[in-house]
């Protein structure tokens, strides 16, 4: 039996007096209505109309059924436009986990101009490079910069996060600057302490792949200190633009080896598959894809 709309067929007999008005009302037969009247007072094991050919009016039972029943189908009103007003305007809160340079560098700023224009959003951020599972640390958007594998979360491209050979001039008048990707093991070299490929460095130019085993000075799993380092003549540092951007474009660091490059990595937005994406998501994301693109302005000028 279909409670609901057995109970919702009640109502309407008892609202219009008869059957066959609430049948027009519901856009079913006279029938249909009936039987559902009567499965109702079946499951229930009471009468709740007294029935004539041409009216239907409540028993005294029927009448208190009623009223509690115009209660519950008024609060499920309530709920379906609740429900409805969450999915037009985002509200709520937002658990959003991303990693540490990237959320202080430019995240920061992105999620003010974010919560001004949604005002009715609640925003958790969690800064952390440490791989975590999204969906067992209850994050609605996890922001990752990597190759990612396959897996049972939706993963959206939100920019790329091209990665620069760079050092600084001071550091390359010294030391002289490498032409070849084999140069570098000659070279003092700044490395980030959670590359897939260890201390190797991958580049890809016109005459093929080449893994460098460099020779480390500094390693460190944060990519912010490896350009701080490389902005003071330290050394040479694999990183990405989002990062060193701002220095590159400011002539404190220098790009080398424009003839080749790492393999391309992105930031990605990954969530939870689910049948309908939440508006709070959907906007978040959306919001990051118009911020940062395809060519993202910390790219704009190396």
């Amino acid at each position: 039996m279909d409670k609901l709309q057995s109970i919702r067929a009640f109502t309407k007999v008892v609202q219009h007096g008869s059957f066959a008005a609430a049948a027009r009302d519901m856009r079913l037969s006279r029938s249909a209505v009936s039987k559902y009247v009567i499965d109702l007072e079946q499951d229930l094991g009471t009468q709740l109309l007294v029935r004539t050919t041409r009216s239907a009016s409540p028993t005294e039972n029927g009448h208190l059924y009623f009223e509690r029943c115009v209660s519950i189908l008024s609060d499920l009103e309530e709920a379906d436009l609740a429900v409805a007003r969450l999915q037009a305007e985002p509200r709520g809160v937002l658990r959003v986990n991303a990693p540490m340079s990237f959320g202080t560098l430019h995240l920061g700023r992105a999620i003010a101009d974010f919560m001004a224009r949604y005002p009715d959003l609640h925003i958790q951020l969690v800064l952390s490079d440490q791989q975590i599972d999204p969906v067992q640390e209850g994050f609605d958007v996890t922001l990752r910069i990597a190759d990612l594998p396959s897996s049972s979360l939706v993963a959206r491209k939100i920019a790329p996060a091209k990665r620069v050979v760079c050092g600084s001039p001071a550091y390359f008048r010294q030391h002289g600057i490498p032409q070849h990707p084999n140069d570098l093991r000659a070279h003092a070299c700044l490395t980030y302490g959670h590359l897939a490929t260890g201390n190797q460095w991958r580049l890809i130019g016109p005459d093929g792949d080449h893994w460098i085993q460099i020779s480390w000075t500094l390693c460190a799993d944060n990519g912010e200190v490896l350009r701080d380092a490389a902005v003071k003549g330290r050394g040479i540092a694999l990183l990405p633009t989002f990062i060193a951007g701002a220095d590159l474009q400011q002539g404190r660091l220098t790009t080398v080896l424009t003839d080749y490059r790492a393999p391309e990595i992105s930031l990605y937005a990954i969530y939870p598959e689910t049948r309908h994406l939440s508006v709070k998501v959907r906007v978040f994301i959306d919001f990051l894809v118009e911020r940062f693109g395809d060519r993202p302005y910390w790219d704009l000028v190396e």
